[in-house]
C-alpha cells in the first residue's frame, strides 16, 4: 500500500489497525479512506474517525461453494470506526452505481491506496448513472429533511446531511458526473449567491458545536431546502434510466486482480 504522509496519533493509529487488518484477516487492502463529516470538511470537535477501506482475498477464496463474507466490521469506539468491503461487493455496487462507492474514490482524506485501485476506479467511472445518483442524494436529502429539521430546535450538523446532497443534486444535473466529496467545494460551484453569507453562519456555528448539541430551526435555510427538494423530486421522476447494463469490464478486471501474484499478500 501507499500510505498518506501522517499527521498525527489519530493517523498513525489508522495506520497500524490497516496493518493489523491485513495481517489477521490475511486480505489485501486496496485503498482506505475517511467518510463523513471528517471527509466532507464538516467535522465537530468531538466527531469520530469514520475509516473505509476496500480489500480483497487471493483468488481460492472466491473459487469456494460456501457461503462468504463480504465485509469486515473491525472496530466501533467513541473514536474509530472501521469496516471494509470486498472487492467483489464493491464492483457489483459501482455496477449499481452506489453513490457511496463514487464518494469512497473521491474522498480527500486518503489513509493508504494502491496502484489496483488506481485501475478500479478508473474501470468503474463509466458506470456513474446521474439518475441514479441523483436518486439516492434527494432521497438522502429528504430523508434526513423531514426526521430532523422540521422541530423547532434541530441538531444544526443535522442540516449539512441535507445541505451536502442537495448541492451534489445540483453538480450532478450541471456537470453529469460524480459530485466533490468536500462540501467547500460543492457550495463555491452550486450554492446561490443569496445563500452564502447564511450558510457561512450556519457553517461555523455547526463546527463550534458538539454532535448532540442543538439550536433554533434557521427558517431562511429551511425555505431554500424545501424548494430544492421539490425541484429535485421533479427533475429525477422525469429522468431516464442511464445505468450501463454491461459487467465485461468489471468481470476482466476482478478477474485480473485476484489472480495477480502482485495483487496476493
Amino acid at each position: 500500500m501507499r500510505y498518506k504522509e501522517f499527521e498525527g496519533p489519530i493517523e498513525e493509529l489508522v495506520r497500524q489497525k490497516l496493518a493489523e487488518i491485513e495481517e489477521k484477516e490475511q486480505v489485501k487492502i486496496l485503498h482506505a479512506v475517511e467518510s463523513g463529516s471528517r471527509a466532507w470538511g464538516l467535522a465537530s470537535p468531538d466527531s469520530d474517525y469514520d475509516v473505509r477501506f476496500i480489500y480483497m482475498r487471493p483468488m481460492e477464496y472466491y473459487l469456494g461453494l460456501n457461503p462468504r463474507k463480504d465485509f469486515i466490521d473491525w472496530e466501533l469506539d467513541e473514536t474509530l470506526d472501521i469496516n471494509g468491503w470486498d472487492l467483489s461487493k464493491v464492483l457489483q455496487h459501482f455496477h449499481k452505481s452506489n453513490a457511496v462507492m463514487y464518494e469512497w474514490a473521491g474522498s480527500p482524506v486518503v489513509y493508504a491506496t494502491t496502484p489496483e485501485w488506481d485501475r478500479v476506479r478508473e474501470t468503474a467511472l463509466p458506470y456513474f448513472s446521474c439518475k441514479a445518483a441523483m436518486y439516492h442524494y434527494y432521497g438522502t436529502a429528504n430523508k434526513n429533511y423531514l426526521e430532523h429539521l422540521t422541530a423547532d430546535a434541530v441538531k444544526y450538523k443535522k442540516y449539512f446531511y441535507v445541505l451536502r446532497p442537495l448541492l451534489a443534486c445540483r453538480w450532478i444535473d450541471a456537470k453529469a458526473c460524480p459530485p466533490p466529496v468536500l462540501f467547500r467545494e460543492l457550495a463555491e460551484e452550486m450554492l446561490d449567491e443569496d445563500m452564502r453569507p447564511v450558510i457561512a453562519d450556519l457553517t461555523q456555528r455547526k463546527m463550534q458545536m458538539a454532535e448532540s448539541e442543538k439550536g433554533e430551526r434557521v427558517e431562511p435555510v429551511n425555505a431554500y431546502i424545501a424548494e430544492q427538494l421539490a425541484c429535485f423530486k421533479q427533475k429525477t421522476d422525469s429522468m431516464e434510466d442511464d445505468r450501463k447494463a454491461d459487467w465485461q469490464d468489471l468481470n476482466r478486471l476482478f478477474l485480473e486482480l485476484v489472480s495477480s501474484p502482485a495483487c496476493r499478500q
